[in-house]
């Protein structure tokens, strides 16, 4: 299954997936969109994404890199 931006949950189980190091909160916003655009399961307009979708990724990629 492909995501979009609205697959907040599954891009931040990706994320945490393909960065397990990473401190998601040490990623600037134009970066985390670069990121998420770059996943093999992406599939959406990379430029069709607001500043609350980014953070609300990053939020929810943190929650999962703290588990």
């Amino acid at each position: 299954m492909k995501w979009t931006w609205h697959d907040i949950d599954d891009i931040a189980l990706d994320l945490v997936e393909k960065f397990p190091l990473l401190d998601p909160l040490t990623v600037k916003l134009p970066e985390l969109k670069k990121m998420v655009a770059e996943l093999s399961t992406f599939n959406d307009d990379p430029d069709a994404v607001s500043d609350k979708t980014l953070e609300a990724i990053q939020a929810a990629w943190y929650d999962e890199y703290e588990d």
